[in-house]
């Protein structure tokens, strides 16, 4: 054990050493004579992959790939889904490294941490790195930021807000938008790079156009690869073309006719792909998202798919029956009000509401909240008569006693 944890062992370092011996009950050390040391970890790699210890690299590959697309956080948003992928991407990484594996097998998990003179073999690399690495250009659709090997990035998506009025987010219409957005520049076709000059290969990342960094953590050094910020991803330096300044796009503007679908409301948000900003470098277009307001109707409100409104009617009307003009997003349309509609009654209007969204075919209805007017001043003849309807009243409940 001295001469393990000596400085000139590349076996295990005197921290880890020690650590073994504070491990508990749930790691143990196992030493007979003539044997080497074992240490048995907590986590199984071949477990949490899924896998038996004998196992080829192409299963172990496989094995990873598929509980990788299943935990990965963008897919996965249930608790603990980006650790269980953290710990898929630690061991399929020592897993697929025939070295790596060769020391698990041996020694454990603290055999690879405790490998100071092993190149570091216990400092992970980010996940997903290594996630993007197995599946590039397979991230089911998602947009990503990040540049691709041959330098070429996304474009952003754009935001447009769109007013509308009430009759057009009920039925819908068709608009003509101008938008400012990136566009490949004519100058340099996109390249950033100055005409008539020559690139030279990135000092920052040796034409590799990827930079690593690593940050110490008690649990070890975690190994990070980002884009090249000086290059963007090229692994080239040029001269800075005097019309985009290097990027590669300038703003411009452009007409796009644009459909508004029947039953949107405020808020809704429609995207029209690749009508966003250009990609840097070959890299594809951004996508264009309206975002729509919608200016309230001063009489008829919006309930999803219902609309609400409020009729008056005369008290009199309200006793005999009557039919009124009501307003819809139809015109005005006839209401017949039955005999005795009481005050704060709601008629039902069917198929005059909004149509569903995608289902315009499919229509809510208007309800109509009845309003009966008492009029506040009478005539002498009115109040008169209200006075011998009064008395009829009276001798009609009188009889019916």
């Amino acid at each position: 054990m001295s001469f393990m944890a000596a400085p000139s062992s590349s076996f295990l370092s005197g921290d880890s050493l020690r650590a073994l011996y504070n491990m508990g009950s749930s790691r143990t050390l196992n030493h007979r004579r003539g044997s080497r040391l074992i240490v048995r970890a907590d986590a199984d790699y071949y477990s949490v992959l899924g896998v038996s210890k004998n196992s080829s690299k192409s299963e172990i590959k496989s094995a990873y790939r598929k509980l990788a697309r299943n935990y990965h956080p963008d897919v996965n948003k249930e608790p603990g889904a980006e650790q269980k992928f953290k710990d898929i991407s630690n061991a399929y990484e020592v897993l697929s490294d025939d070295e790596k594996r060769s020391i698990y097998d041996t020694y454990g998990e603290a055999g690879l941490k405790g490998s100071a003179g092993m190149g570091g073999m216990g400092d992970f690399n980010n996940p997903f790195d290594l996630f993007e690495t197995l599946f590039e250009g397979m991230n089911g659709g998602g947009r990503s930021s990040r540049g691709s090997r041959n330098g070429a990035v996304e474009g952003e998506d754009e935001y447009y807000s769109l007013v509308l009025n009430f009759k057009e987010a009920v039925f819908g219409v068709e608009k003509e938008i101008e938008i400012r957005r990136l566009e490949s520049c004519g100058t340099c076709n996109g390249t950033g790079a100055k005409p008539g000059t020559k690139s030279s290969r990135c000092s920052t990342c040796a034409g590799q156009g990827r930079v690593v960094s690593q940050t110490r953590t008690p649990l070890g050094i975690f190994q990070q690869t980002m884009t090249c910020s000086s290059c963007n991803g090229t692994g080239e330096t040029s001269t800075p073309c005097n019309i985009c300044s290097g990027d590669g796009r300038v703003r411009r503007t452009k007409r796009i006719s644009l459909k508004v679908p029947a039953g949107v409301d405020s808020g809704s948000r429609l995207r029209v792909r690749n009508e966003g900003n250009t990609g840097r470098r070959g890299g594809s277009p951004g996508d264009l998202f309206v975002i729509l307001e919608v200016i309230p109707d001063p009489v008829l409100k919006r309930d999803d798919t219902n609309i609400l409104s409020t009729s008056k009617v005369s008290y009199i009307d309200a006793i005999l029956g009557t039919t009124i003009k009501v307003p819809t997003v139809d015109g005005m349309v006839d209401l017949k009000i039955p005999a005795g509609t009481q005050p704060g009654s709601t008629l039902v209007m069917a198929r005059k509401g909004v149509p569903r969204l995608n289902k315009s075919n499919m229509r809510g209805d208007q309800l109509v909240r009845v309003q009966v007017e008492i009029p506040k001043r009478l005539s002498s003849d009115e109040r008169k008569l209200i006075e011998e309807l009064a008395d009829l009243s009276k001798g009609k409940t009188a009889t019916s006693r």
